[in-house]
């Protein structure tokens, strides 16, 4: 991503987007799993996935927080 000898961006900023992206799609991907499991009627694998969907967006805010901090710093 070099523009006249200058990266647009630097390798940890976007090593924390790629992360960052990673898990939105994570956390929308649980939205699909949840719902197979309530047609099913499996409310612990309900819980189960809804725990794990919370964990990822507790782990997206975190990574956000990283990159903004990165992003006017150029590190933390």
């Amino acid at each position: 991503m070099a523009m006249n000898g200058k990266q647009a961006i630097s390798n940890l900023e976007y090593d924390l987007l790629t992360v960052l992206k990673n898990k939105a799609e994570a956390i929308k991907g649980y939205e699909t799993y949840i719902q197979d499991a309530q047609q099913v009627g499996s409310q612990p694998c309900v819980q189960l996935l809804e725990k794990l969907q919370q964990t990822e967006i507790q782990q997206a805010e975190e990574v956000r927080t990283h990159l903004q901090e990165v992003m006017q710093k150029g590190k933390m």
